[in-house]
């Protein structure tokens, strides 16, 4: 049986920013709400609320921020692939960010409805 979550809904609308690899982190990237910043060879990715994002910066906005309520154990399977399966099953596109703690589920702003109906068809609750 696949595991059911507690989801809440985040405050704000959010947006993912992506600056060069070498950039230092803005001082903007820094601020309530939920806040990931990931550095890779190629890149540097900012998730933030996305009226901090400047507007000379590259980024897809338009995010709504579903927090996993854990902890959940590093060896617990199956919580993000119960939360996205019928998610992508239905056309709905998704970014997933973990954490030490948990998880966050971003997903376009005008599925927000849709993705609320789908993820309680599954069993998961919204709080």
């Amino acid at each position: 049986m696949a595991p059911r979550v507690k989801l809440q809904v985040l405050d704000g609308s959010y947006g993912v920013a992506r600056l060069q690899a070498s950039d230092p982190i803005p001082a903007w990237a820094d601020g309530g709400g939920f806040v990931s910043i990931s550095r890779t060879d190629d890149e540097l990715s900012i998730v933030c609320q996305e009226d901090r994002i400047p507007q000379d910066v590259r980024v897809d906005a338009g995010w709504s921020c579903f927090k996993f309520q854990g902890p959940f154990a590093f060896d617990e399977t199956g919580i993000v692939l119960s939360v996205i399966a019928p998610l992508s099953t239905n056309g709905i596109g998704i970014f997933v960010v973990s954490t030490f703690d948990g998880d966050h589920l971003l997903v376009k702003s005008h599925a927000l409805e849709k993705t609320r109906d789908l993820l309680a068809d599954a069993g998961h609750s919204l709080i």
